[in-house]
C-alpha cells in the first residue's frame, strides 16, 4: 500500500498537497492528519465529500510499502509502516539535517509547497474537478499570502494561473482565506472583540464594534476581516476614530446583505460584501446608534430553514440494527439520518459509519455508532446559520425542530445549502412564470388547472405542474401535455373531482396514481368540463423510490415533492411549478435545474443514478441532442461506466427509449452520437450507424406521406416503423432476428423488416424482372416494406420500377371473369387462376389490350391442352 500525510495542525498548503499527490498518482492513499486547522476544517465539512482524503482510523491493516510525506520532512508513528517501507519527501522548506539516508527527497524553494505538485499535475494533464483545483489554489494562496509574501515567485503565479484556467473557483477560496496581522493591528484587533455587540435582524446576526486608532497608521481591512472569521457574523460594521475622521468598514458575507446600499447613507462606497466610509466631524456614539436605528431598513429577510428543508424526515433510534439502517440508507440514498430517543435528538448516523461497521462484520445497534449530540435547527434559522452548523459539527444533515413544541418537522442537508448558497434563484418561489404557463396553454386546459388546483388547496395539498413541461416552457418551446403531482393522496383529490364535475377514475392504489376520466361511457355521462383534444387528466401522488438492483424497477413509496423530484433522472426534469391558492405560478428548483437549463447541461442528480436505471443512459443522449446541451463531465464520466450495464435491460425497455428517439427530428444526431459513444454497441454488438442511415432516416421527418404506398396508419407511427425497416434493412437475416427478439418488435413489424430486407438481397434481381415478375414477387409483401425499399436502393431505374408498381402494375386487372371462362369452354377449377394470372401478366407487359385479346390467349391456352 502507498499512502500521502503531512504534518499535524494541517494548513491548506499542507491538505492540497495531500490531494496533489493523489492525482499524480490515485493508487496512493491520502491520509489526513488528527489536527486540522480550523479553516481548512469548514472546507473540508462543506466539500469533503468530493475529496479522496481518509482518516488514519479508516487505514486498512495492509503493510505500507511507501509513504509520500508532502509539506512536511517529520514523519509520524502509523500502522502498517516498517523500516522497509520506502519515505519520499516533497517540501519547499530547507532541507531538514539528519534525514535517514534511504528516505528520497524532493525539495525546492517555492511560496507554497502545492506549487510543486501542480507543476507535476501540468505535465500529467491529471482530471479536475473545480473542489479539487480551488482546493490546490488556496494552497498556494494561504501559504502566499495571497501571492503577496515575499518568498512568492514565477513558479507560484503560473500554478494559480493554470489552476484558474482548469476552473478553480476565487469566490470559493476568498471565503476561507486568513491574512496575518502586524503588532499595532492585533492591538486595536482586541480592543474591537471585546467591544463587538451583536443584533439579530430578520435571522441575521450582525456584528457592530467601535474603537480608537489614532496612534495606528496601518490600513483597518485587514483587522475587519479577522473579526468577520473570528465572530462568523452575516455582516460586520466597524466604527474607529482615526486621525482623519471616523472611519466605517463594512463586511457581509452573504447576498442579503448590502453593505454599500448601507453606507452610501453616510456617503461612503464600496460594493455589496465590501463598503468603507469616512465621517469627518461627527460624534462616534451617535453615529454608531444611527446606524443600529438604519439597520432593519435595509437588511432584507433572510432564506429560512423552512424554505429550503424537506418535511416529515425519516428517523431512526438508537436501538436500531445497523443492517436495517444499512437498507433503509440503500432504499432512500440518504447519506445520513438523526437518531432519535423519546423525542429527542441523540445523534446522527452516517452513511461512512455503517460501510464500517458492515465491513468489518460488526453485529450491534446504531447506538454505538452515531455522533453524538443534539444539534438542530428552527424553521426560522437563517441558511447561514445553518451552514455555520454545519462547520462547526461536521454534520451533514440537521434536524428542523418546531419552535416551542421541539417536534421534528423536517431537516436539511449540506445540498441543501450548497444550492442555496451559489447564486441565482435558488430558493422554492422565488421565480413566478404564471404569465408564461398562462401564455402557453389555450384557455380551457388553464381552466382545467385552476379547478384541480382549487380542489387541491380546500384539501390543504399541494399541487404541482411538474417535469418535462416546465423545462420546455423555460425553453420558450412549451407543449400542451403536463403532468401534475400532489402533495397528497391523488386518488382522493380525482375522485372529488368526479363528483363535482363528473367523468370516473381509474386508479393504482401501490403507485398513488389516479386517472381522472372528464367522460364515463358506461353511465353514458360526461364531465361539465370541455377540454379540447383532452380525454383524460393523471393525477400522481408525490413519491420517492429506491431499486433493489441495477435495472430493476423501482419500488414505490409516498414522499415530498422534493423527494418525488430527486427520484428523476436530470436535473433538467426536477422543475416544478405550483398551482395551488397563493402560490399559483411559483418555479420550485431543489435540485439546480435552472442553472444547468440556463447552462445547456445535461447532468444526473446522484452517482448511481445510471446504475438504478440504465435506459437514462439512452436519455441522456437524447436531450444533449434535441436541446443542442451538452452531458455534463461527471455525468459523462458515469454514463460510460455504467453503458454494460444496457445489456441486462429488459428488450421493452430499449425498445420504448429507441421509440422516442426515432420520433425526434433530432434522430440522426442521437444515433450517430450514441455510436461514437458505443452505445449502439451495448444493445446489440451487430447494430452500427453511417452517413448513409443519417441522412435517409433524417430525410423521413421532411417527406409528407402520400397516399399511393397504401400507408393508412398515423404519420408519426408509419415514419418510426420505417425508421426500425430502414435501419435493420441492410443487416444480415440471422442479425435482423437477434434484433427483433432483443427489442421485442411486434409480429407486423419484424415481418415489415423481413420483406424490406429480403428485397435489399434480391435488387438486382429485381432490377432484371419484367413489369409483370415484379407484380409476382411484390404483391404479398407489406407496403411499408415495399415504401422503405423504394427510398433506400440506390439504382434509379429500379426506384422508377418500384413507383410504376404502386400507381399502375399492381392495379393491373383481368377485363375476363369466371363467367366468360366458362362459356369459352375452360372447366371450373384451379386451373381458372392460373389462366387469369397469365392473362393479368400479358396486360402489364402491354401484349394485350381488350377483352378479345384476353379470350384469344383462353383460347391458345385450350387449344395447348388438347394438343
Amino acid at each position: 500500500m502507498h499512502i500521502v500525510l503531512t504534518h499535524e495542525q494541517a494548513d491548506f498548503d499542507a491538505i492540497a498537497s495531500l490531494l496533489g499527490a493523489y492525482l499524480l498518482n490515485e493508487s496512493a492513499v491520502p491520509v489526513l492528519p488528527h489536527r486540522i486547522n480550523r479553516n481548512v476544517r469548514a472546507f473540508l465539512a462543506l466539500y469533503g465529500a468530493e475529496l479522496p482524503f481518509i482518516e488514519q482510523r479508516d487505514l486498512p491493516g495492509e503493510p505500507i510499502q511507501m509513504i509520500t510525506l508532502v509539506d512536511t520532512q517529520s514523519m509520524i508513528s502509523i500502522r502498517g509502516a516498517t523500516t522497509n517501507t520506502h519515505v519520499h519527501i516533497i517540501d519547499h522548506h530547507p532541507l531538514r539535517e539528519g534525514l535517514p539516508d534511504n528516505w528520497t527527497v524532493n525539495i525546492t524553494e517555492v511560496g507554497a509547497n502545492t506549487t510543486l505538485l501542480v507543476e507535476a499535475l501540468c505535465e500529467h494533464d491529471g482530471n479536475f474537478n473545480t473542489i479539487h483545483t480551488t482546493l490546490l489554489l488556496l494552497g498556494i494562496y494561504e501559504d502566499t499570502g495571497t501571492l503577496t509574501y515575499t518568498r512568492t515567485n514565477a513558479q507560484d503565479l503560473r500554478a494559480a494561473a493554470y489552476l484558474l484556467e482548469q476552473g478553480a473557483s476565487l469566490q470559493i477560496a476568498i471565503n476561507f482565506l486568513n491574512q496575518p496581522l502586524s503588532q499595532a493591528q492585533l492591538a486595536i484587533y482586541d480592543r474591537l472583540r471585546s467591544a463587538a455587540q451583536y443584533l439579530h435582524i430578520h435571522g441575521y446576526t450582525i456584528v457592530l464594534a467601535c474603537g480608537d486608532a489614532r496612534e495606528m497608521d496601518e490600513e483597518l481591512s485587514s483587522i475587519v476581516h479577522k473579526l468577520r472569521d473570528l465572530l462568523e457574523p452575516d455582516a460586520i460594521f466597524v466604527l474607529v476614530t482615526t486621525r482623519s475622521g471616523i472611519q466605517i468598514i463594512a463586511r457581509s458575507t452573504t447576498d442579503h446583505i448590502d453593505v454599500a446600499e448601507i453606507l452610501s447613507v453616510y456617503g461612503g462606497g464600496g460594493h455589496e460584501r465590501a463598503a468603507a466610509g469616512l465621517l469627518k466631524d461627527h460624534e462616534i456614539e451617535k453615529v454608531f446608534n444611527e446606524l443600529i436605528g438604519l439597520l432593519p431598513e435595509h437588511i432584507r429577510p433572510a432564506i429560512t430553514v423552512g424554505q429550503i428543508m424537506s418535511r416529515k424526515p425519516q428517523l431512526l433510534s438508537p436501538s436500531t440494527p445497523v443492517d436495517e439502517a444499512a437498507r433503509q440508507m440503500q432504499r432512500f440514498g440518504h447519506e445520513g439520518y438523526p437518531v432519535v430517543e423519546n423525542g429527542k435528538i441523540v445523534g446522527l448516523l452516517t452513511r461512512r459509519a455503517v460501510d464500517r461497521a458492515q465491513s468489518h462484520k460488526l453485529p450491534t445497534t446504531i447506538a454505538s455508532l452515531m455522533e453524538t449530540g443534539e444539534y438542530s435547527v428552527n424553521p426560522e434559522d437563517s441558511i447561514e446559520h445553518v451552514q455555520r452548523l454545519v462547520t462547526n459539527t461536521g454534520w451533514g444533515q440537521i434536524p428542523v425542530i418546531e419552535t416551542g413544541t421541539g417536534e421534528i418537522i423536517g431537516i436539511v442537508t449540506r445540498t441543501d445549502l450548497l444550492q442555496n448558497l451559489t447564486p441565482g434563484p435558488k430558493l422554492p418561489g422565488q421565480l413566478n412564470l404564471a404569465s408564461r404557463l398562462e401564455a402557453a396553454l389555450p384557455g380551457d386546459r388553464i381552466e382545467l388547472l385552476r379547478i384541480i388546483a382549487e380542489a387541491s388547496h380546500e384539501r390543504h395539498e399541494a399541487l404541482f405542474i411538474v417535469g418535462g413541461f416546465v423545462r420546455d416552457l423555460l425553453l420558450e418551446h412549451p407543449s400542451p401535455d403536463f403532468d401534475l403531482v400532489v402533495e397528497g393522496d391523488a386518488i382522493s383529490l380525482a375522485k372529488l373531482l368526479a363528483r363535482r364535475y363528473g367523468g370516473r377514475v381509474t386508479g393504482h392504489g401501490r403507485f398513488g396514481t389516479a386517472k381522472w376520466h372528464l367522460s364515463d361511457p358506461k353511465k353514458q355521462t360526461s364531465s361539465t368540463l370541455s377540454v379540447e383534444g383532452l380525454q383524460t387528466v393523471d393525477l400522481v401522488s408525490a413519491r420517492t423510490e429506491f431499486y433493489t438492483h441495477p435495472t430493476a424497477l423501482p419500488t414505490v413509496e409516498r414522499g415530498s415533492i422534493k423527494l418525488d423530484l430527486h427520484r428523476r433522472d436530470f436535473t433538467i426534469n426536477t422543475l416544478a411549478i405550483r398551482l395551488d391558492g397563493r402560490h399559483y405560478g411559483e418555479l420550485h428548483d431543489y435540485w439546480g435545474g435552472l442553472d444547468d437549463l440556463q447552462e445547456g447541461l445535461v447532468r444526473v442528480l446522484h452517482s448511481l443514478s445510471f446504475v438504478d436505471d440504465p435506459t437514462r443512459i439512452l436519455r441522456a443522449v437524447r436531450f444533449e441532442q434535441r436541446f443542442s446541451f451538452r452531458i455534463e463531465d461527471r455525468t459523462m464520466q458515469l454514463l460510460l461506466e455504467a453503458r454494460t450495464l444496457i445489456d441486462r435491460l429488459s428488450g421493452d425497455r430499449i425498445r420504448n427509449e429507441l421509440n422516442h428517439i426515432l420520433a425526434n427530428v433530432y434522430t440522426p444526431q442521437i444515433l450517430s452520437r450514441l455510436h461514437k459513444l458505443g452505445l449502439l454497441s451495448s444493445i446489440n454488438s451487430g447494430l452500427t450507424w453511417d452517413e448513409w442511415l443519417a441522412e435517409l432516416i433524417g430525410d423521413l421527418h421532411t417527406i409528407e406521406l402520400t397516399g399511393e404506398w397504401g400507408l393508412t396508419g398515423e404519420p408519426s407511427q408509419t415514419k418510426r416503423e420505417l425508421s426500425y425497416i430502414l435501419w435493420m434493412i441492410r443487416l444480415p437475416t440471422d442479425l435482423i432476428r437477434q434484433l427483433i427478439s432483443r427489442l421485442k418488435l411486434s409480429v407486423d413489424l419484424s415481418k415489415e423488416i423481413l420483406s424490406a430486407s429480403q428485397m435489399w438481397r434480391e435488387q438486382e434481381l429485381l432490377a432484371e424482372s419484367s413489369p409483370s415478375e415484379i407484380v409476382a414477387r411484390l404483391e404479398d409483401i407489406p407496403p411499408i416494406s415495399c415504401y422503405a425499399f423504394y427510398l433506400a436502393v440506390p439504382d434509379a431505374e429500379l426506384r422508377d420500377k418500384l413507383l410504376s408498381y404502386v400507381t399502375d402494375w399492381k392495379n393491373v386487372q383481368p377485363s375476363i371473369d369466371g363467367n366468360i371462362l366458362r362459356t369459352l369452354g375452360l372447366p371450373p377449377g384451379p386451373i381458372y387462376k392460373n389462366v387469369l394470372d397469365r392473362i393479368r401478366a400479358a396486360k402489364i407487359e402491354g401484349r394485350i389490350e381488350s377483352l378479345e385479346d384476353e379470350k384469344n390467349i383462353v383460347k391458345e391456352y385450350l387449344r395447348s391442352k388438347q394438343s
